[in-house]
């Protein structure tokens, strides 16, 4: 049986890049908007959006659901992709159905003139997002690129690094086989708390484009060898190897 994803609210590009790419990648997806008192002024956008993934992937598993949580109820995933100030409101709609579910934390805090966040050093939006749905596991990922086309992932002839953060070993897992599912790479960071640097790396991003004139699309890379794990652990047992 298919992985249902549900993506709340399509502001921003990764949201709609995403939908593509899941539906490329053959996952069920149900698109809904964040206010369901207000479904009707962006029904317009997410239906085209639709038709625009149905277009370019005829039988792409996806349709468009009335509210969060009815989406969040039927999904396996959830992904909300909601302005900072609203993730309370959408966390507090969903509480009761993702119980046991992933919530997968995409969002940055950022500040209105996108050199800082909002929320204080001492946590994160990932990890105000855990607090407020304690009986889900949620994790971060999908945070640290600008503009990505998840039709064509690659640029430069690598595929974009995507930083994944967690606490729950299975739901850190499968997040990583959602992120390879669309062409990215996933590497893994850390537990949650590892988020409010990945969430800062955005800011860093953002300014590094916009001082530096990158054209989009921009995304992280680590740049490795690989070594073997007699050689890692040598590795870390010196701290002047850190």
């Amino acid at each position: 049986m298919k992985e249902t994803i549900a993506i709340i609210g399509i502001e921003g590009n990764t949201g709609p890049g995403l939908v593509y790419g899941f539906a490329k990648a053959g996952y069920r997806i149900l698109v809904s908007h964040h206010d369901e008192g207000h479904l009707a002024l962006h029904i317009g956008k997410i239906s085209l959006l639709v038709s625009k993934v149905r277009s370019a992937n005829p039988s792409a598993d996806i349709e468009i659901v009335s509210s969060a949580r009815e989406a969040s109820w039927e999904a396996d995933i959830i992904i909300p992709f909601v302005p900072y100030k609203l993730q309370a409101t959408v966390a507090s709609d969903i509480k009761d159905v993702v119980t046991g579910k992933i919530v997968v934390s995409a969002m940055n805090p950022l500040s209105d003139t996108f050199d800082g966040l909002l929320t204080p050093p001492t946590t994160s939006a990932a990890e105000e997002l855990a607090r407020l749905l304690p009986h889900s596991k949620v994790v971060k990922a999908f945070n640290t690129t600008l503009a990505m086309d998840f039709n064509t992932p690659e640029f430069i002839g690598r595929a974009v690094d995507v930083f994944v953060a967690g606490d729950d070993d299975e739901a850190v897992t499968r997040v990583s086989q959602l992120v390879s599912d669309v062409g990215l790479m996933p590497l893994f960071v850390g537990g949650l708390a590892m988020s409010r640097t990945l969430e800062n790396m955005m800011v860093l991003l953002i300014n590094l484009s916009v001082r530096n004139h990158f054209l989009k699309p921009v995304g992280w890379k680590a740049v490795h060898d690989k070594v073997d794990r007699a050689e890692q652990d040598d590795l870390n047992s010196s701290p002047n190897n850190i």
